[in-house]
C-alpha cells in the first residue's frame, strides 16, 4: 500500500488517524475529511478487508462523502469515518469497543462516531462508555430523536425515489413503477417496505437469499440472485448495499431509467457520473439521497450537546428536504450540461469552504 496520502481518495484530508491497541487487538483507521461546518460526523465500519489498503480506500472515500453530505443536508457538522479491521472470524469484543472509544474520546470531539456496517446500536452503547462524542444511541420516547438510523435513511431514499419518478417518469406516484432493490437489510428492507405501501412492483436480491425471498413473499414481489438484481429491466434500480457497483461492467448492464439508493460511493471512480448520464440513466447523487440518518444521529447529538432532547418532528422536517435538493440537483445539471453527480459536489463544496 503506497503512503495514504498518494492515494487517489485522499482529498486535503485534515487528519488521518491509525489505531492499534495491542491488548485488544483493535486495529482501526479514523479519517477526518473536514471540520469547517462542524465537529466531523459518520458512522464507524466493522469489516474483514482481504488487503488493508480497501480499509484505508473505505476510510478516505466515505469521509469525504460524509463532509459531502453534511453539508448539502444543512447540518453544522464536518465529514468523517471510521473503519475497524475485523479478522477473518469477524471477532469483537468489549475490549475492543472500549479501546475504540478511547481512540475517539482522544480526539477531543473533532470526530463524532455512529453505527455502519458491521455495528449495532448495543456497540454504541459500549463506546460512549468511553467517551461523549457519540451517537445513535437508544431513546425513550417515539418522539425522541436517535436511536437506530436505519429507518430515516429509508425514508429519505423512498422520497427522494419518488422525486426521481416525477422529474423522469412524470408520474405523481410510484404506483406500478418498478424498482430493483439491491440489499434487503435495515434500510433497503425499509425502502422496499415503504415502496410496497405505495403499490410499487419489487424485484429483490440480497447477499441472504433467504432474506431476500422472505421479503419478496411478504410484500408480494419477486426474489432474484445478487448477480441479477442489476441487469433486471425496470423503471428504478435502488443499490442499498456497499458501493463502487456503478463501474464499466456494472453501468453496461443497467436495464433502467434511474438510479436512486442508498448505499455509499456508488460510483466506482468519478468518470462513472459522466457514463451514466451518456446512458439517459438519471442518477440521485448518494450522499444527497440517503442524509436521513445522518441527519437523524446529529439532531440527537446536537441537542444532547445543548442539554436537551431532540425531537423526531426536527428529523422529519430535515429529512422532507430531500427531494427539494435532489430536484435543485437535477435543475441545474440539466441547465449546465454537468453531470449530477458533478453539480452535486461542487454545491457541497462550496459549502465547506473549497468551492
Amino acid at each position: 500500500m503506497t503512503a495514504f496520502w498518494a492515494e487517489p481518495d485522499f482529498d486535503a484530508h485534515e487528519s488521518v488517524t491509525l489505531v492499534h491497541d495491542r491488548t485488544s487487538g483493535l486495529t482501526a483507521i479514523i479519517a477526518v475529511h473536514s471540520t469547517h461546518l462542524g465537529p466531523s460526523a459518520g458512522g464507524t465500519r466493522f469489516w474483514h478487508y482481504s488487503d488493508p489498503a480497501g480499509a484505508m480506500r473505505d476510510a478516505l472515500r466515505l469521509s469525504r462523502g460524509m463532509s459531502y453530505k453534511n453539508a448539502m443536508a444543512g447540518l453544522p457538522m464536518g465529514g468523517g469515518k471510521a473503519v475497524i479491521l475485523a479478522d477473518a472470524n469477524r471477532t469483537k469484543t468489549p475490549a475492543m469497543l472500549a479501546a475504540f472509544g478511547d481512540a475517539v474520546e482522544a480526539l477531543g470531539g473533532r470526530y463524532v462516531t455512529a453505527e455502519d456496517v458491521g455495528i449495532s446500536e448495543a456497540d454504541m452503547v459500549a463506546v460512549s462508555q468511553r467517551t461523549a462524542h457519540v451517537s445513535g444511541l437508544p431513546v425513550e420516547g417515539a418522539g425522541s430523536a436517535g436511536g437506530d438510523p436505519g429507518p430515516f435513511t429509508a425514508y429519505g431514499i423512498y422520497l427522494g425515489i419518488k422525486a426521481a419518478v416525477r422529474h423522469k417518469l412524470g408520474k405523481d406516484s410510484v404506483a406500478g413503477v418498478h424498482v430493483a432493490v439491491q440489499g434487503t437489510g435495515s434500510v433497503g428492507g425499509g425502502v422496499a417496505r415503504l415502496l410496497a405501501r405505495d403499490g410499487a412492483k419489487l424485484t429483490l436480491a440480497d447477499v441472504d437469499g433467504p432474506r431476500a425471498a422472505a421479503l419478496a413473499a411478504e410484500l408480494g414481489g419477486v426474489a432474484v440472485a445478487p448477480d441479477a438484481i442489476m441487469a433486471t429491466a425496470c423503471d428504478v434500480f435502488s443499490p442499498n448495499a456497499l458501493g463502487a457497483i456503478l463501474d464499466d461492467a456494472g453501468i453496461a448492464a443497467l436495464d433502467c431509467a434511474i438510479v436512486a439508493g442508498g448505499a455509499n460511493n456508488q460510483l466506482a471512480r468519478p468518470e462513472h457520473g459522466a457514463a451514466l448520464a451518456a446512458r439517459g440513466i438519471l442518477y440521485a447523487p448518494d450522499y444527497v439521497i440517503n442524509a436521513g440518518g445522518i441527519i437523524s444521529v446529529a439532531t440527537e447529538y446536537l441537542a444532547r450537546s445543548a442539554g436537551r432532547v431532540g425531537d423526531v418532528a426536527e428529523v422529519n422536517a430535515l429529512v422532507a428536504q430531500i427531494p427539494g435538493r435532489l430536484e435543485s440537483i437535477w435543475a441545474e445539471s440539466e441547465s449546465s450540461g454537468l453531470t449530477a453527480d458533478l453539480v452535486a459536489d461542487r454545491m457541497a463544496q462550496k459549502l465547506i469552504g473549497r468551492g
